[in-house]
């Protein structure tokens, strides 16, 4: 049985997105510093892969209690987060195609998450 999205479920999930943005950004710094199997000595990946494994555990609670079609629409927040993680730490360019397209996932994350409100 799952429940209704509630301020406690948006919370792990903004948890969840703020792992993957961490582990996206880990895995770019290592894959940025090192090439092919090297990448594996890095401190930085085995962080990456830290997160990952804390993601996975609590994306599980959040299926565990939320159904997919609402849950993982609005995870899809972690396109926006990684895109300004981008600009931010890796000083990559945001056209605006990208931006457009940045808030349209956006919109369609605030129509998702309206629904299961």
């Amino acid at each position: 049985m799952t429940m209704p999205l509630t301020w406690a479920s948006l919370g792990l999930i903004a948890f969840c997105i703020v792992t993957e943005t961490a582990r996206e950004v880990c895995f770019k710094m290592a894959a940025s510093s090192s090439e092919g199997l090297t990448v594996l000595r890095q401190p930085v990946t085995w962080a990456g892969i830290g997160f990952w494994l804390v993601e996975i555990l609590a994306w599980s609670k959040v299926l565990a209690s939320l159904s997919l079609s609402i849950a993982f629409p609005v995870m899809a927040l972690s396109y926006v987060t990684i895109a300004l993680a981008g600009a931010w730490i890796f000083k990559e360019n945001i056209t605006l195609k990208h931006a457009v397209g940045v808030g349209l996932v956006t919109a369609g994350v605030i129509c998702v998450g309206a629904t299961g409100l």
